[in-house]
């Protein structure tokens, strides 16, 4: 990380959280840090902890153990996790679209759940951003799931937020929707901080400036996508390096 990259505010922080669900841990105290201006990528396999971790982050569940904290806000907070709804995009790897709605109808109805000023200029803007014009008037449920996963971001964005949290963007979709989706998320993190979880290997060189990479609820690495591939490893190699162990260990 570069004097300039060190000196930019942290964005997103964890601290040692953990969660437990009776005798299982999905997360063992597990701190990392993303600093604004930031496209980092969550690495890990399968159940590894990244969608608890990410859960946590939006206020969607609670730590056992530990504190988080999204643009100082704490999301465990009543009060402060709507405030920071108002700041934080997220879009579940499951995206909560009303199938029966268009677009349009979907983007109408969430511009008047956040009572948003300038709504119809909302819309034209994340429609634009995120390609989808041509289904605005379509029935969700006839797009593929490309398009589906379109109408995901741009509800995400619809209030402009600084912070975009977004789990498997590109999970199920074919190759060029992956392209499509990967090149989206890169002009978004031109202005925005983006954390961004997935289990390809792949979307870290295409997309991420840093990688948090988790494995059995623990992190096991953080710090930028060369420094994940140096020695000339690549990032394949280093990932199977990181992961085959039976027990994670932190790597400086």
């Amino acid at each position: 990380m570069s004097e300039s990259d060190s000196a930019r505010p942290v964005t997103i922080r964890t601290e040692t959280i953990s969660k437990s669900y009776g005798d299982f841990a999905a997360l063992s105290e597990v701190s990392f840090q993303v600093r604004k201006g930031t496209v980092a990528a969550f690495l890990g396999v399968n159940g590894a902890g990244k969608s608890t971790t990410m859960r946590i982050l939006t206020g969607y569940l609670s730590p056992s153990g530990g504190r988080a904290s999204v643009l100082g806000f704490d999301p465990t907070d009543h009060v402060q996790r709507i405030e920071l709804a108002r700041k934080l995009g997220y879009l579940p790897e499951s995206g909560p679209l009303y199938r029966d709605m268009t677009p349009a109808e979907s983007l109408q109805f969430f511009v008047e759940l956040r009572k948003l000023d300038g709504g119809a200029k909302a819309i034209d803007r994340v429609v634009e951003r995120c390609a989808i014009g041509s289904v605005l008037h379509k029935p969700i449920h006839k797009l593929s799931k490309g398009y589906r996963q379109r109408v995901g971001m741009a509800q995400a964005l619809l209030h402009d937020p600084e912070v975009l949290i977004l789990d498997e963007p590109t999970s199920g979709l074919d190759p060029l929707q992956i392209r499509d989706v990967r090149a989206l998320i890169r002009e978004l993190g031109k202005d925005k901080t983006i954390l961004l979880s997935t289990h390809i290997l792949q979307e870290v060189d295409a997309v991420a400036d840093e990688v948090v990479m988790i494995h059995d609820g623990r992190i096991v690495f953080t710090g930028t996508t060369a420094q994940l591939s140096e020695g000339g490893r690549g990032v394949e190699a280093r990932f199977y390096e990181l992961t085959r162990g039976k027990t994670a260990k932190e790597v400086a």
